[in-house]
């Protein structure tokens, strides 16, 4: 078992249960190494030692991790803690699409189809990936706080339709949006996507689903039995264009339902538009067969002069022309054959019929009024005809006739039926009535509507029970539900209204110098849930970073639990963070003046430099743009101003070779330049004379002349 406060590999510290589901359990986490909250799916413990359930949980929660849509709750990790199969998913703060319709019905219809076109958006992908959700309903369409719709358990669904464990209540709350297909025990196919989907735009634009019984198996019937209820008596406003959109969409037939996800939400997309609001209702195509199947088998119990409901078989046209359908046209001696076998198989059930009339025997006798009469009565006035009376009646409430008398038979008075048939009998309960729904009415109002009905105020009771949804004064539920049948005359019977005392409410504490997360488990201890703790990020230099700094409201304060009301933790986020701004140029004297003034510290350093005005500062670190926060050290370098000269005093190069010359001058970083004169005096390749002169002080690549002997014979030239 998890508990809050632990740690799932280290990484996930659980903080909150947000739910759990047909297969696993469902946790609000923290990602304690990307700082964000997470949803964590875990694998209900008697999963754990079931392979099958292992595989599919983490073979499917791969596959859902392609799924990368924004409307598709994102899927970040995969794995396992001490034998606990976990999924962490993208955390959804809202609510799912079953409370958003129970709390904002009747829904706009461009609301209404702005949230259906994200599903389709999202299963549109899903399919493009060969994924089937295979569990669509409103649960598992999430809803954020800014409206967007994120849909959940992309692939995960599978698992459970494949262990061995029966989920009663996942499968109660499921079959619902059951596609007709899958209730007959077929594969889920891309259109059973398409039929869930169907129902889920009838949910939104009726405010119920449109099928609903005790058990899972009656719901599952109707979804292939049973004609879609219309949506138009619910709500007459209803455009027959949005309504043609679940028509089509949940044909019992997959073929006439849309084959693609988009070919749905094309359509839906103009549903809306001026022109398509009164469109003709939507009827689904009928498919041409070589035989049809009596929809009402003929039997003894068939009354007389009642046909069965057999449609006349529809064959095509004896034609050379191709089928629209069709790529290629059949043969005509094929389609002729089909025609022939057709007719003689239709004759053949026509004449079948007819014979075992004519041979069926048994008398023929018109079913007798016998309202009024007890079930003992009735039941002899019907066998004295040769008729069977079934041995279960059904109740029924009437006005006119008393309880436990007969109010009418099935068949009904004056039918023609053979001796032999059976036939039910239908019992008044007496005066009964049908409760409505006061849930939003005040109490006096709930009470005046069950006195007209009927009801003492001896027979009303009433309990409280606080509510974060509904007034203080208002109803919130009632005891038998709305629908009941109930006898008022009945003194043992009793409604009781249960009166809302307005949102339950909790004192605050003071959390100020707590970390943020002791500070919010101390709040859900109180009972408020997460999302109504809202957090504030501040800086401060004197509060540790993720601690509080104070709070709103304060300390003592009453504050609704479970309504819109919060509250805000201002939590420090450490020193203040500051954006340094460029300094190179400023005197040093007003740069450190500024930066000491933003609490931070400045060091300083000294260099030379060609163009910066000596006390100046020349760069900085970091620098400019940077961030720091404050109490860092900021260092500035400080211009010196320009190097100063290196200076070479010269040696004495008279009656020196030309090459030591050279040597001598060029290794002391001098330049030098060298001219050539005849002498009578000097050898030819010493130096005659140099400038500037020996002992002369001279900065460093300066320039120094040397004039070289060429000897007695040669002339003056310029050897440059």
């Amino acid at each position: 078992m998890i508990e809050i406060g632990s740690k799932l590999n280290g990484r996930y510290e659980i903080i909150g249960n947000i739910g759990s589901g047909g297969m696993a359990h469902v946790f609000l986490a923290r990602d304690l190494i990307l700082d964000r909250e997470v949803a964590v799916k875990v694998l209900r413990f008697d999963f754990q030692n079931d392979q099958t359930a292992i595989r599919r949980f983490q073979r499917e929660a791969l596959a859902a991790t392609e799924l990368v849509h924004p409307n598709i709750v994102s899927v970040y990790d995969v794995g396992e803690d001490n034998g606990l199969q976990y999924l962490v998913m993208e955390f959804v703060r809202g609510m799912d699409l079953k409370r958003y319709i129970q709390t904002h019905f009747p829904i706009p219809f461009g609301k209404v189809v702005d949230i259906m076109d994200q599903i389709l958006s999202a299963v549109a992908l899903a399919h493009e990936h060969r994924i089937i959700h295979r569990d669509l309903k409103p649960q598992n369409v999430l809803i954020d706080e800014d409206g967007v719709v994120k849909i959940t358990d992309f692939g995960i669904a599978i698992a459970l339709s494949e262990t061995s464990i029966t989920q009663t209540n996942t499968m109660l709350g499921s079959v619902h949006y059951l596609s007709p297909e899958q209730a007959r025990g077929s594969m889920a196919t891309k259109q059973s996507d398409i039929y869930a989907m169907g129902i889920i735009l009838y949910e939104m634009l009726t405010g119920q689903v449109p099928f609903d019984g005790e058990s899972a198996v009656t719901i599952a019937l109707k979804h292939f039995q049973d004609e879609l209820p219309e949506i138009r008596d619910f709500n007459s406003n209803t455009p027959q264009s949005l309504e043609n959109v679940v028509l089509h969409a949940t044909a019992k037939d997959p073929l006439n339902r849309y084959q693609t996800v988009e070919e749905m939400q094309e359509d839906l997309q103009t549903a809306l538009n001026p022109e398509r609001l009164n469109e003709p209702r939507w009827v689904p195509a009928v498919h041409d067969q070589a035989t049809i199947a009596m929809a009402v088998p003929v039997t003894s119990d068939t009354p007389i002069g009642q046909t069965a409901t057999q449609p006349m078989p529809t064959f095509p046209e004896d034609t050379d022309q191709p089928s629209k359908k069709e790529t290629t046209p059949p043969p005509k001696k094929s389609k002729r054959k089909a025609i022939i076998i057709g007719s003689v198989l239709a004759l053949a059930v026509v004449i079948g019929a007819v014979l075992f009339f004519l041979g069926s025997g048994g008398e023929t006798v018109t079913i007798p009024d016998v309202s009024g009469q007890t079930v003992a009565e009735a039941t002899t006035t019907l066998e004295d005809l040769g008729l069977e009376v079934a041995s279960e009646t059904k109740e029924v409430s009437s006005d006119e006739v008393e309880a436990g008398s007969v109010v009418r038979t099935d068949p009904e008075a004056d039918a023609q039926v053979r001796t032999g048939r059976e036939v039910t009998l239908y019992v008044s309960t007496g005066a009964t009535k049908t409760l409505a729904d006061y849930s939003g009415m005040t109490y006096e109002e709930a009470v005046a509507a069950l006195e007209e009905l009927g009801f003492t105020s001896a027979q009303i009771e009433r309990e409280e029970d606080s509510s974060a949804t509904v007034d203080e004064g208002d109803v919130i539920s009632q005891t038998p539900d709305a629908g009941t049948e109930v006898d008022p005359s009945d003194e043992s019977v009793t409604v009781t209204l249960t009166v809302s005392t307005g949102p339950e409410t909790a004192r605050v504490g003071n959390y100020a110098g707590m970390t943020y997360e002791d500070a919010v488990a101390a709040l859900e201890e109180l009972g408020f849930s997460s999302s109504q703790i809202s957090r504030n990020n501040a800086p401060s230099s004197t509060v540790a970073e993720g601690t509080v700094i104070s709070q709103t409201p304060t300390s003592g304060t009453e504050v609704n639990i479970g309504t819109a009301d919060t509250i805000t933790l201002n939590v420090s986020s450490g020193p203040e963070e500051i954006t340094l701004e460029d300094y190179s140029g400023m005197t040093a004297t007003r740069a450190r003046s500024e930066l000491e003034a933003l609490g931070l510290t400045v060091n300083e350093e000294q260099a030379y430099n060609d163009t910066v005005a000596s006390g100046n500062v020349i760069s900085q670190n970091p620098s400019s743009g940077s961030t720091v926060r404050s109490g860092s050290s900021v260092t500035l370098t400080v211009s010196q101003g320009p190097e100063p000269a290196e200076t070479v005093t010269l040696e004495n190069l008279v009656g020196k070779t030309q090459s030591y010359a050279e040597g001598y001058l060029q290794g002391a970083g001098l330049t030098v330049s060298t001219t050539t004169a005849s002498s009578t005096t000097v050898e030819a390749g010493l130096v005659i004379s140099m400038s500037p002169n020996a002992r002369t002080e001279v900065e460093v690549g300066s320039t120094v002349q040397i004039v070289v002997s060429t000897g007695s014979t040669t002339s003056s030239s310029d050897n440059n």
